[in-house]
């Protein structure tokens, strides 16, 4: 029988028109999703698909994914270069050779007065790897800045510093296939439907065949821990007591693997010595989880076959977030956890090329995880791109969050901002916008002319955008997959690597063109493949064609494994799989004690909330992209924030009307939403809208990777009388 709809009106799907598909992946998050493009016979971008032989995603996109190709024709691109004159005046359209003659004359200009480091680079996490690898080469090799980084700090920074601190290097050890062979998975901060939908499918298709329990620990009650086993409400910024609360119980209880901690770790001891202090007893008056389900999680977790933690920015973007990490990397080590299936400490990484920049943009170091601490590694890197190795600093300068305290004190006097916008990423927003003003010179480079940091630029550069161009992305399980380029960037814009490239010109020229710049994506693909030879992330036996053709690599894959005729496994490929292959000299990872010291924020009297910031399923960072699509704005245009019902009747707000949420630093205008998602004393509010929460935040960074602590500040609110001047006030924060 028909009913209804179905009998009436059948819905049609509508013809795309669709000419050809060309292959891509995904420019949002981490997942590395393989996609496919349709366009029609005009050439013009007309619709969205899964890959479905790509072993990541198996056919399926997220809501973002599904508009992608929307992104082309999108508001608010940039398509000529502009300037502005010394007066700060409105911008006038120039010529690429005359806008990139002023960056080279005024870097220079800039570090002759006040010395190299007086001018700052910032990247992204967005860039093609290739990319990422030019602007390195051009940074370290020719324009000597120590003052470099990318805005990968605000998001992965403390997931790096953790993995150093354990394992000896980055890298994440486990992949997307563990989820099919693990007995337990325990999500630290991560919110994953919303985060990273597709690998939440594949995590829940395994589920759905092994039975394994979920444990979700989170402030909120968020759509993930709705679906837990056991959820655990942690109080804000105090993971890594219940880190030592299990540990506590795993020692006292003997259910640590011993075989395993012999032969591969170091720091025993020291770890055991700290641990005494956090007995399930004391831990609970700490972060708020009762003592009985300490033990109840830390026995589940000792005593499966194998048991996977994944974490998100819950952990990372903290004051202890660096600790956070190594926390989860010691329960892994203490229970043989690491390099096994389905035993892994797995960083769900945030954008879609964040592990790219980690690998080769020289940010932190030089290419394929090498450190500018180690003369060997200056030494090489330096005889390979023709450079004085003495030319390279000795150590890592100044970080993303350490950049603009910089700019405030005088010792920065010029930044490129690469596909980032402070203006809206950065805490304390009003203390951001009065550091732009300090800058002799600003340029922005971005595919959007509408990005809030260009008002305060001198210069702006219209980058291409996603597949507009072609090269690498590499996801959170360390697969390599390609992006080809679809269509034509708008107007006169050009490629990020083109702009690197034209800038190295004007560099170079200055020492007889010592330096060699392939102009070609897949000829620096295979350069950097020279240089990962003998390295954790080797590459080397990978190239373009064979990285569409299998859908993606993950690394290693070597050049003697590529002329072996070894096809690489469309499954997961893991590190530190056999003993002692931990990247110290030893060969072993560090036990690392981890004493609590509370330095957050905490809500009092004065200010009684506890902010929390995250992502919506929909958005994608600050709404540059999304925020224009109209299938993903509409399901949340407005700024707002989830509040618990009964803190709402008290505060008298009611639901769907706009309050002032104020915080140390400063105020926004938000729609309430009353939810018992959130717990009496906190609020929620999403970190994507402009002008908003990143007004409040504080940003007190991590010591060890410098990242900011989103996560954790104090609030109060105010009701408002006039509805009508708070919706306008509301309105400004959807603006680009």
């Amino acid at each position: 029988m028909l009913f209804g709809r179905y009998k009436k009106n059948p819905i049609k799907i509508a013809d795309k028109q669709v000419k050809d598909w060309k292959y891509a992946t995904c420019g949002y998050c981490s997942t590395g999703c393989a996609i496919e493009i349709g366009v029609n016979e005009a050439g013009k971008p007309v619709a969205s698909r899964g890959v479905g032989g790509a072993d990541v995603n198996r056919g399926k996109l997220c809501v973002k994914g599904i508009f992608e190709h929307e992104l082309f024709t999108s508001a608010g691109r940039g398509d000529q270069p502009k300037m502005r004159n010394e007066f700060h005046e409105d911008y006038q359209e120039t010529t690429w050779d005359t806008a990139l003659d002023r960056v080279h004359k005024e870097i220079r200009s800039i570090q002759e007065k006040h010395g190299p480091d007086s001018f700052a680079i910032l990247s992204t996490g967005q860039l093609l790897t290739e990319e990422f690898y030019t602007l390195g080469k051009l940074t370290r090799g020719l324009i000597g800045t120590n003052t470099y980084d990318g805005n990968t700090t605000l998001c992965m920074a403390s997931a790096v510093s953790g993995y150093k601190r354990s394992f000896g290097s980055d890298g994440p050890p486990g992949c997307y296939e563990d989820f099919e062979h693990t007995d337990l998975l325990i999500a630290w901060g991560s919110n994953l439907p919303e985060q990273h939908p597709i690998i939440y499918w594949r995590m829940k298709e395994a589920q759905e065949k092994r039975g394994f329990p979920l444990i979700v620990i989170d402030p909120r009650v968020t759509m993930y821990a709705q679906m837990a086993d056991i959820h655990l409400p942690i109080t804000p910024g105090t993971d890594i007591v219940l880190q030592n609360a299990m540990l506590n119980v795993i020692f006292a209880e003997g259910l640590e693997d011993k075989d395993y901690i012999e032969a591969n770790t170091n720091g025993l001891d020291e770890l055991k010595a700290e641990v005494a202090n956090y007995d399930p007893i004391t831990a609970a008056k700490i972060c708020g989880i009762d003592e009985g389900t300490i033990r109840v999680v830390a026995r589940l977790y000792a005593k499966a076959g194998a048991a996977m933690s994944i974490w998100t920015m819950g952990i990372n973007q903290s004051t202890h977030g660096s600790d956070g990490v190594v926390g989860i990397n010691n329960l892994s080590l203490c229970t043989g956890n690491i390099g096994k299936p389905g035993g892994t400490s797995l960083s769900i990484t945030g954008q879609c090329n964040a592990m790219g920049t980690r690998e080769w943009s020289s940010c932190s170091g030089l290419p394929g995880y090498r450190l500018l601490e180690v003369p060997e590694n200056r030494e090489e890197i330096g005889q390979f791109w023709n450079v004085d190795p003495e030319f390279f600093p000795k150590k890592r300068g100044l970080v993303h969050t350490d950049i603009y305290p910089a700019i405030e004190t005088g010792q920065v006097k010029g930044l490129w901002l690469i596909a980032t916008n402070p203006m809206s990423s950065m805490p304390n927003t009003e203390r951001i916008r009065k550091t732009l003003e300090k800058l002799d010179f600003l340029v922005v480079q971005d595919s959007y002319a509408d990005v809030e940091t260009t008002q305060y630029a001198h210069m702006y550069l219209p980058a291409a955008t996603w597949a507009e161009k072609e090269g690498c992305f590499t996801n959170t399980e360390r697969r390599v997959n390609i992006v080809r380029k679809v269509t034509d960037a708008p107007g006169n814009s050009q490629s990020d690597l083109w702009i690197f490239n034209e800038v190295a010109k004007r560099f170079n020229a200055e020492n007889g063109d010592a330096v060699n710049f392939p102009e070609k994506s897949a000829d620096i693909f295979l350069e950097m493949g020279e240089l990962s030879k003998g390295r954790l992330v080797n590459i080397s036996g990978m190239n373009h064609d064979l990285i569409e053709k299998q859908r993606g690599i993950q690394w290693p894959y070597t050049k003697e494994q590529a002329d072996a005729g070894e096809i690489p496994p469309q499954g997961g490929k893991r590190l530190y799989t056999e003993s002692t292959t931990f990247s110290y000299p030893d060969k072993r990872a560090k036990l690392i004690p981890l004493p609590f010291i509370n330095n957050n924020e905490v809500p009092d009297e004065e200010y009684p909330f506890w902010l929390n910031t995250g992502r919506l399923v929909e958005h994608f960072h600050g709404r540059t992209k999304t925020g224009k699509v109209a299938n993903n704005n509409k399901y949340s245009p407005t700024p707002f924030m989830e509040i618990n019902p009964d803190a709402a009747q008290a505060l008298g707000i009611q639901h769907g009307e706009y309050v002032r949420v104020i915080s140390r630093r400063s105020d926004a205008v938000v729609m309430a939403q009353c939810t018992d998602r959130v717990s009496k004393n906190a609020v929620f509010i999403p970190f994507h809208f402009h002008d908003c929460a990143n007004r409040l935040t504080l940003g007190l960074l991590d010591p060890y990777s410098r990242q900011p602590a989103y996560k954790q500040q104090a609030i109060r609110l105010e009701p408002i009388s006039d509805q009508k001047a708070a919706a306008l006030l509301n309105k400004e924060s959807r603006k680009f």
